[in-house]
């Protein structure tokens, strides 16, 4: 199932079933009326769901055409969003970029931290930022959504709670992180809203992409247009979903609805940092890397973050090139409060 909720004006939105091409949505809300009361009961619910998606996909339901520019964030807020850094590759090279040495343990104990869940971006919505000076980046991920989830969950519990899966466009200031990091107390002004693509779907839909623990495809980050990360979210995943999830829930239960997210999907190359897209490579999810990049080949960086007019897009197909989740396609823009 590809699940979806369209901009009505309202906070959550209008919960749809969206078909499998992504081009025709029914409404799902006399089933249940928002995606996070559908996950509230989903044992009850679902199967209603996948009822309803045979219908749609036959033409037996009232249809409507399924626009991604009307779609919000599939859950457009959420009790909890907790976004890990699976791809230690990743986290080595920025914290060398701050000049922050990696721990070992960080290869074997899980990074992770809570961010802000009330306000995501819809795919279409715009980065608005104050400042370029804050250094504006994108990171690619993939999130996966879970139902109720035990304190002390095993792995195997924490598998079977998957229940969504979607993409991430998890925004980060990087210029105020090294200061923020310093006070020991975690991230908050150096993450502002989080982006998700126009629709969640259900494992089944990814095929044998899916292994029950990671997304085995190629995450798609262009910038203005040109290639700028081909990383495979299945190759480097130091910590795959259920080791995250169960980690999550070493100290308390997750809620149903709860986002994990991947971190910034990141792939090595024969053992080291990858190369950019143009030199043959799979390239980067974030600009930080790829600075990093340069900084070890060029002493300095030349690539600039990301500044007013940037557009960035997020996708994933599958192997025969059909968009699974839709795209994240955001513009940067001057944040101008109004009056």
């Amino acid at each position: 199932m590809k699940l979806a909720s369209l901009d009505n004006g309202t906070r959550d939105g209008k919960f749809v079933l969206v078909s499998k091409d992504l081009t025709r949505f029914t409404d799902a809300s006399f089933l249940a009326p928002t995606l996070q009361s559908a996950l509230d009961d989903w044992a009850r619910i679902a199967p209603h769901l996948e009822a309803l998606g045979k219908s749609l996909e036959l033409g037996a339901v009232p249809i409507g055409r399924f626009h991604e520019h009307e779609a919000m964030a599939p859950l457009p807020r959420a009790y909890q969003w907790a976004d890990g850094s699976a791809y230690v590759n990743h986290v080595e090279l920025v914290r060398k970029a701050r000049g922050a040495e990696m721990p070992e343990s960080f290869w074997t104990d899980p990074l992770i931290y809570q961010g802000g869940s009330d306000s995501f971006l819809g795919p279409r919505e715009p980065i608005r930022m104050a400042d370029e000076a804050h250094g504006i980046d994108m990171e690619g991920e993939v999130a996966v959504v879970v139902d109720d989830v035990p304190m002390g969950a095993s792995i195997d519990e924490a598998r079977d709670a998957i229940r969504l899966v979607m993409l991430v466009n998890d925004v980060s200031l990087r210029g105020l992180i090294p200061a923020e990091l310093a006070k020991g107390f975690g991230f908050f002004q150096s993450k502002p809203s989080s982006a998700f693509s126009p629709v969640a779907v259900t494992p089944d839909e990814l095929g044998d992409a899916w292994d029950g623990n990671k997304v085995h495809l190629p995450l798609r980050v262009d910038l203005n247009g040109r290639p700028f990360g081909r990383a495979n979210a299945g190759i480097d995943m130091t910590f795959d979903f259920p080791t995250l999830i169960a980690h999550a829930a070493r100290t308390r239960p997750l809620g149903a609805g709860t986002i994990v997210g991947s971190g910034t999907v990141s792939n090595k190359l024969d053992g080291g940092p990858g190369r950019p897209v143009e030199e043959d490579g799979v390239g980067y999810s974030c600009i930080a890397e790829l600075r990093m990049i340069e900084t070890i080949n060029e002493g300095a960086p030349q690539t600039p973050f990301l500044r007013f007019g940037d557009l960035v897009r997020i996708e994933m197909k599958d192997p025969y090139g059909h968009s699974i989740f839709g795209a994240i396609e955001q513009q940067v823009i001057n944040y101008g409060r109004e009056a």
